[in-house]
């Protein structure tokens, strides 16, 4: 199923955000990286708890560090900066609840950097390697890794992506 257009510029950034794995070389400024982190920040929390904690990664050496510990190495090192994404167990009241919440965040993050004009991706793989993220980021134990984020200007924006019909996912109706 292509994807509907829509005049309303939330439904409109949903259905139009891709993951963007290629980027081009230039920089991005740090207003825009808080403004993405800031937008994460406003995702729901139960209890308001906002267990969310960020490291943001544009050092090239720090960044190779990282793309060693995930098969998806490359686009760690074709973006020109990272955001590792990390729960704070301290802040944590609910399992399911706060890792939920941090789903949240990260799409907050991804429909932010595509509303700025930037392109990005959700990588997860490296999770494999939490704690090695987490000790080559000299963080803490009470922060666990739920997934870096690479950002970037597109080198292009002709990402193709579908969805099932809404007939297939929806498994009963009540009205």
């Amino acid at each position: 199923m292509e994807r509907p257009r829509h005049p309303n510029p939330v439904l409109e950034a949903i259905y139009s955000r891709r993951s963007v794995r290629d980027y081009a070389p230039e920089q991005i400024p740090r207003e825009l990286v808080y403004e993405i982190i800031r937008a994460g920040t406003w995702a729901p929390s139960g209890l308001n708890n906002q267990p969310w904690r960020f490291v943001i990664v544009r050092d090239a050496e720090k960044r190779e560090s990282l793309a060693r510990l995930t098969r998806y190495g490359e686009i760690i090192r074709r973006a020109p900066l990272v955001i590792a994404v990390f729960v704070d167990k301290d802040a944590m009241y609910h399992e399911v609840k706060d890792h939920q919440a941090m789903g949240a965040c990260i799409q907050n993050m991804l429909l932010a950097a595509h509303a700025l004009g930037l392109g990005a991706v959700w990588l997860g793989e490296i999770l494999k390697n939490a704690e090695l993220v987490r000790e080559t980021l000299s963080l803490p134990e009470n922060l666990d890794l739920m997934a870096v984020v690479a950002l970037g200007y597109p080198k292009r924006r002709d990402q193709r992506s579908s969805r099932k019909p809404i007939e297939e996912v929806i498994v009963k109706e009540y009205w």
